[in-house]
């Protein structure tokens, strides 16, 4: 029995030994890798506070697998996918002489960081709620005769959704070609028989990164949190809108969500294509070059435009940098709506020093959220916005989910990404940079109106709150890197 026991005691301690030996490792292996140092002492923080969960938080969602080979597989063999580009190429130097130096600028730092075109021969919609964008993407599937492309990080099965499904169902059985890309992780309730419901109508659907052991820790911590449409290379939607009953019905929780989505007609069309092209291929093997996927389409305006990618696939934080630059070179304002705002330092930085020299930088931020850990993280940088002059607000009506940003009545971004860490380092991201003074002011009325439904918040308020609140936020906020 004490031989047993003896047994027992040396291999707890070796388990123990090997245990701690680990995290050592994985401390030291997380500083060699260079990250930011704001993400780095986080992680140690979490591996040292929380030895247990800690360790299965890092394994599960703290490896940097952002160069590694199955994320650059993420290309396409057969570069003619991108022929259309080579005569917008031509456009750009003409297109660019119509924009400010400022906006040049802008302009040249997306090409050079995510190839994303500048084009002015596009038409574009403001889709300012779920309604709206259901109804507008469904009436483009019902006109639909040779292809349906959607990428979506949620399709729910739920009433809209089961609509929406339907009528793929039914433009396949028609002839048209559907295909439907899906987060594995963002549409997790989706099941075996939904997928098999999907094929067997004919439907080609595949999950963008699929967790499964033994490789799930290689892939849960990179979500495609994009959401594209493309029809028949005519129409194509971008925005911050899912495919879920939320989106039109609110919820009991929350209230009504408040989104923003945009339907497109035109050369950028060709953009949301060659992102949808390049992800499929990753998701399928299959090679979409054909011409018939990039028809030549006027317009009937001429909005200037960029839609920009952004993604662990990425050699630049390419939404992230646009954003920085964008809010640096405002003169006026910078008007922004986000459901989650854990920004990196940069961003932080360029907001309270705009706000500091001058500029009118206001942000609306949800009074209440779908993830409350993030709500926490978010409302820990409310006290430096506030001192350095940043006007805030909280969104009441009910759960704003839009993200927008407007720039001195001329530059307008939006799409997918959220202002935190996730969104402009992990995640599969798009967005819209448009550069048009009638879509500016256009954004900036229901910005006006989403005002109207927040409160402003005041230092004095914020600071006398109480120490509870003030410590979960900060203790939160180590974790923002993370989330």
């Amino acid at each position: 029995m004490d031989l047993l026991q003896n047994i027992y005691n040396i291999t707890k301690i070796i388990v123990i030994i090997i245990y701690f030996a680990g995290i050592v490792y994985l401390m030291v292996d997380t500083v060699l890798e260079n990250r930011s140092p704001v993400k780095t002492i986080s992680w140690i923080l979490v591996l040292l506070l929380l030895p247990v969960v800690g360790f299965i938080f890092f394994i599960f969602f703290g490896q940097n697998f952002r160069k590694e080979k199955f994320i650059a597989r993420k290309v396409l063999k057969n570069q003619d996918v991108f022929s259309f580009m080579k005569t917008e190429h031509s456009k750009n130097k003409t297109i660019q002489s119509k924009l400010l130096e400022d906006k040049r600028q802008l302009v040249t730092l997306l090409l050079n960081n995510s190839n994303a075109l500048i084009t002015n021969n596009n038409a574009i919609e403001i889709l300012n709620n779920g309604q709206e964008t259901f109804d507008s993407i469904i009436s483009a599937i019902e006109k639909s005769k040779y292809f349906i492309h959607l990428e979506y990080y949620i399709i729910a099965d739920d009433k809209i959704g089961r609509k929406i499904i339907n009528l793929l169902k039914q433009k396949a059985k028609e002839g048209v070609e559907v295909r439907i890309i899906i987060d594995d992780v963002g549409s997790w309730e989706l099941k075996d028989p939904f997928y098999k419901e999907m094929r067997s109508a004919g439907i080609l659907i595949y999950s963008f990164l699929p967790v499964h052991f033994p490789k799930l820790t290689s892939k849960i911590n990179y979500r495609n949190h994009r959401k594209i449409v493309v029809v028949d290379g005519e129409v194509g939607f971008m925005g911050g809108i899912n495919i879920a009953d939320r989106y039109v019905e609110g919820s009991i929780k929350y209230g009504i969500w408040r989104d923003t989505h945009l339907r497109i007609e035109g050369d950028a069309v060709n953009s949301l294509q060659t992102i949808f092209s390049t992800d499929w291929y990753f998701v399928s093997n299959e090679e979409l070059s054909d011409d018939k996927y990039f028809p030549n389409i006027i317009a009937s305006s001429n909005k200037i435009m960029q839609i920009v990618s952004s993604g662990p696939d990425s050699d630049w934080h390419s939404i992230m940098m646009g954003i920085f630059h964008a809010i640096v070179a405002a003169k006026k304002y910078v008007y922004i709506a986000t459901p989650y705002f854990m920004p990196t330092e940069g961003v932080l930085l360029a907001l309270k020093t705009a706000a500091l020299g001058g500029v009118d930088v206001r942000i609306i931020l949800p009074q209440k959220s779908d993830a409350f850990i993030s709500l926490l993280s978010t409302r820990s940088y409310i006290r430096e916005l506030l001192e350095a002059g940043v006007k805030t607000y909280f969104y009441v009506k009910g759960f704003i989910h839009s993200k927008v940003l407007i720039i001195d009545d001329f530059v307008s971004i939006l799409g997918s990404a959220n202002m935190d860490f996730r969104s402009f380092e992990q995640n599969f991201e798009i967005s819209a940079f448009i550069y048009d003074e009638k879509t500016a002011k256009e954004l900036k009325i229901t910005y006006d109106e989403d005002i109207k439904n927040s409160i402003l918040i005041t230092q004095d308020e914020w600071n006398n709150r109480s120490k509870i609140e003030k410590w979960k936020e900060s203790f939160a906020r180590l974790f923002g890197p993370l989330l």
